[in-house]
Order: C-alpha cells, then structure tokens, then sequence
C-alpha cells in the first residue's frame, strides 16, 4: 500500500493491537477477577437495574469486550473500532453515575477518542487500498502497445 503513509500505518497497528486486545484480556478477565474486582467498578443505579447479580452481569460484560477486541483485530476492524468507542462511553456513563472513579472515566474517554482515530485510520486505509486495487487493475488491462 503506497499510498498509505508509513507512519500512520504503524499507527493504525499499535492502537488496532492495543484496542483489540486490551478489550480481549479485560473481558477474560471479568471471569476470573485478577486484575481487579469488576463489580466494585459498577455504580448503585447500575445494580439497582440490572436483572442478574453484579458477577453475572460482569460475565456478560467479558463476553461483549472480547467479542468487541475480536472484532477489531478482525477484517471488522472499522465496525469493532466503534462498538469499542460506545461500549468505553458507556462505561465512562456508569464510572460517572457511582460519583467516583472520575480518573478511569477520563482514562476511558481517551480510550474512546482513540478508538475512534482506529476508525478513521481504518477508513482512510481501505480507500487507499480500494485505490491502489483499481489503479493495478487498470494498469493490468492494458493492452500492449507494439511497434
């Protein structure tokens, strides 16, 4: 891919890679809670709505992050970029309404803004491909000029 500037493709790999498989590792890890106990993160409002125990809901929760990171490390990776994005503003709405935890809120947002660029990014190389796909095919078409 020529027309993809070599810098911006490595960028588009180090946040594919991270927010694929940052999302993979915390999603396992709702099931069995050694990075953290995921349930203090959830606010009273959540637990008072939601229809299962906090633990249940956490395993829903790991389920929908690493289909989310399975996603962005897949041909999907624009589509997996956004679910990312929205799922990490929801978490930062349910880090707001406990009335604590303002600095992962924050830190999520910034996670959100960047999976959004991983969208971007993403768009902008797949034109570039469809680009580059056309302009070979063309070229390949051509009949031989002879002399």
């Amino acid at each position: 891919m020529q027309e993809f500037d070599d810098r911006l493709n490595a960028s588009w790999w180090v946040l594919r890679i991270g927010l694929g498989v940052g999302p993979i590792i915390a999603g396992i890890d709702k099931y069995f809670n050694r990075l953290t106990d995921w349930t203090m993160y959830l606010s009273p409002l959540a637990t008072k709505v939601i229809p299962v125990s906090p633990s249940t809901f956490m395993h829903v929760v790991g389920a929908v992050e690493i289909v989310a990171g399975l996603l962005v490390l897949s041909r999907w990776t624009r589509i997996g970029s956004y679910v990312v994005a929205l799922w990490l503003v929801g978490i930062v709405g349910n880090l707001l309404s406990a009335g604590m935890f303002y600095d992962l809120a924050m830190r999520d947002l910034e996670i959100a803004a960047a999976a959004f660029v991983l969208s971007q990014l993403t768009a902008v190389r797949e034109e570039a491909e469809v680009r580059e796909h056309r302009a070979q095919r063309t070229l390949g078409s051509q009949p031989a000029v002879s002399r």
